[in-house]
């Protein structure tokens, strides 16, 4: 028996002395596993109690079991030194030396549309023009028969609409629908008005047209409005946007909500009117469509075309900012790719 003791006492100072120079988790275990695994040291001693007698067994068990017992704690102890030890080293590799000077943040950019957007916004201001904005979800009255496209009318066919659940209730194909919203809310007064906003059509993507997009649409009403003052104001906003030598020209068109129409090109920006792919050999680009106000539109906004007289324009800027930029994928201005977004 006392031979059992000894070796019990023994194996407990040695523990405690591999238990001190232990210096990471990894010893621990070794530690653990030698002297109190299940085929470690004391297990190999308790094992041997079965030679022993009867009555002399239950006073080295209790002895076996506070020996087991103190290791059990000093391990525990130790273990939780080490884990202190490891988070204070992980704090002071991590933490910020407030000595060293600042990294600079890079800053973010305006997205290309609206940079284009502000600089539109700007010019017609200078001109007195004022921004309404008009909703993006409309009524099938509002996006085309109110714009004198009734429901039979061909041009239907140049809107590929979205239609929602609702009976009547659509994506705007336009922002001219928000024509008839800004007569009707300034009726009878004189207006001049730019109605920026997103426009949406079924349509497939390829590099030259896109399911979603940006217009400004234009609108002047008063009395003797003319074709004339629609040409000088849009050669003007022309030369602001573009520069005073570019030239531009305005082509016959027919658009539903405006007669007469016409189509504003300018002088191709890549090519300088030689003649390129982007311009397709003609020297010309173009920007905008534009028209007196229908007599139709106008009433149907509230005012009388017998007094008074209006002229519209609607662009893309998107479109614009290809042109000014030379960029030949519209698909560019909605995928997020920063290689691109950061040369604006």
């Amino acid at each position: 028996m006392a031979d059992i003791v000894q070796q019990l006492i023994s194996l407990e100072a040695e523990a405690q002395r591999a238990l001190h120079g232990a210096v990471n988790q990894a010893a621990l275990e070794q530690m653990r596993v030698r002297y109190l695994g299940r085929k470690g040291t004391l297990a190999a001693i308790l094992r041997g109690l079965a030679d022993l007698d009867p009555a002399e067994r239950p006073a080295i068990g209790k002895v076996a079991n506070e020996v087991k017992r103190r290791l059990e704690t000093a391990l525990a102890a130790k273990r939780e030194v080490i884990e202190a030890v490891a988070r204070q080293a992980a704090m002071v590799a991590e933490q910020v030396d407030v000595t060293l000077p600042g990294r600079p943040v890079p800053m973010g950019r305006l997205h290309p549309s609206t940079q284009i957007l502000r600089r539109i916004f700007q010019i017609w201001a200078d001109m007195g023009f004022q921004i309404y904005r008009s909703r993006d979800i409309e009524t099938e009255a509002m996006n085309f028969e109110l714009l004198n496209i009734p429901a039979h009318h061909p041009a239907r066919d140049m809107w590929d609409t979205f239609y929602t659940t609702r009976e009547g209730i659509l994506l705007r194909t336009h922002t001219s629908p928000g024509q008839i919203r800004a007569m009707r809310e300034y009726c009878p007064e004189p207006i001049r008005v730019i109605l920026p906003g997103m426009c949406y059509r079924y349509e497939q993507i390829t590099a030259r047209s896109e399911i979603q997009f940006h217009q400004v649409e234009g609108l002047a009403v008063g009395r003797h409005v003319t074709m004339t003052d629609l040409k000088g104001t849009l050669v003007d906003f022309s030369h602001r946007m573009f520069g005073a030598d570019r030239k531009v020209r305005f082509r016959a068109s027919h658009f539903p909500f405006t007669e007469p129409s016409a189509e504003m090109d300018v002088e191709c920006i890549i090519c300088e009117g030689r003649g390129c792919v982007v311009c397709k050999q003609s020297g010309w680009l173009e920007i905008l469509g534009c028209g007196m106000v229908h007599p139709e539109v106008l009433r149907n906004g509230g005012y009388d075309p017998a007094v008074f007289s209006g002229f519209a324009f609607g662009m893309g800027p998107e479109r614009i900012t290809m042109l000014k930029h030379g960029i030949e994928d519209i698909r560019y201005f909605w995928a997020n790719d920063l290689r691109f977004l950061e040369q604006f």
